[in-house]
């Protein structure tokens, strides 16, 4: 009724050692504002600021916010067994119109005793942002709310996404194959295959979750809820032309050319 998932409002943010916390904090903002930056990078990083972590500690907690430096190499979301892997279709491929391409992601959110995580679907031409939702966990069911939701609205050619389980998992792949919508994946590692996502965390992260910090799953819900719809439908993009994502959306939409 309130148009909160069941895991906004009951579950708490997973917990990790209070020490933990602030050096995934850390990890965080250093990881958005240099992205090409690995475990032993980052490990040193870490010691040159007062924290005694050793690479197998980074690594780990790297791991589990789905951290990796740009440069191909393993991701955190590895492929389940027996889960099918496709092909990356938009190599020399030009977007030029809304509900062309879309993509989905998983981001990490740091909170004061705790982290959740994001994930959100985008039109990569208009970069408007259809649905997403926060989870406690990275089980598939929150991915498959944001799928929904986004499915919804419109019908993608083609959906991009990382090989990552919950994104090969049949319950996943099949709702996206009988929106007649053809699945496409990023080589494993391979950063820059999402490239719009992970514009999008990068200005989630600086706009809203490191200015405002919020205590509470509600609030951190209630934050995002107002910062996209401050995204999609008032902040303007450079690389469209100083619209915003709403208005590229929806006019190329309307378009008889379309």
């Amino acid at each position: 009724m309130l148009g909160l998932s069941r895991s906004t409002y009951y579950y708490q943010p997973a917990a990790e050692t209070p020490e933990n916390l602030v050096v995934m904090a850390l990890l965080d903002r250093e990881y958005m504002a240099r992205p090409f930056l690995g475990s032993r990078r980052l490990r040193t990083w870490l010691r040159r600021t007062g924290h005694r972590v050793n690479r197998k500690r980074v690594r780990r907690l790297m791991g589990l916010m789905g951290l990796v430096a740009i440069y191909p190499k393993p991701r955190l979301s590895q492929s389940a067994p027996g889960h099918r892997v496709f092909p990356y279709l938009l190599r020399g491929v030009t977007i030029e119109r809304p509900n062309q391409v879309w993509s989905t992601d998983i981001t990490y959110i740091p909170m004061p005793t705790g982290f959740m995580y994001l994930t959100a679907v985008i039109d990569w031409h208009s970069r408007y942002v259809l649905s997403w939702r926060l989870s406690n966990s990275m089980e598939l069911d929150f991915c498959l709310e944001a799928l929904d939701e986004a499915l919804d609205r419109a019908r993608p050619e083609i959906f991009n996404t990382d090989q990552g389980a919950q994104y090969t998992a049949e319950r996943f792949v099949s709702r996206v194959i009988a929106a007649g919508t053809q699945m496409s994946m990023d080589g494993r590692g391979r950063w820059l295959d999402n490239v719009f996502v992970e514009r999008l965390w990068r200005s989630v992260k600086y706009e809203e979750v490191y200015v405002w910090r919020h205590e509470t799953v509600p609030a951190l819900h209630a934050g995002l809820t107002r910062y996209f719809a401050y995204y999609n439908e008032q902040r303007p993009h450079q690389s469209l032309h100083d619209q915003t994502p709403a208005e590229v959306y929806r006019l190329k939409r309307r378009s008889p050319k379309q």
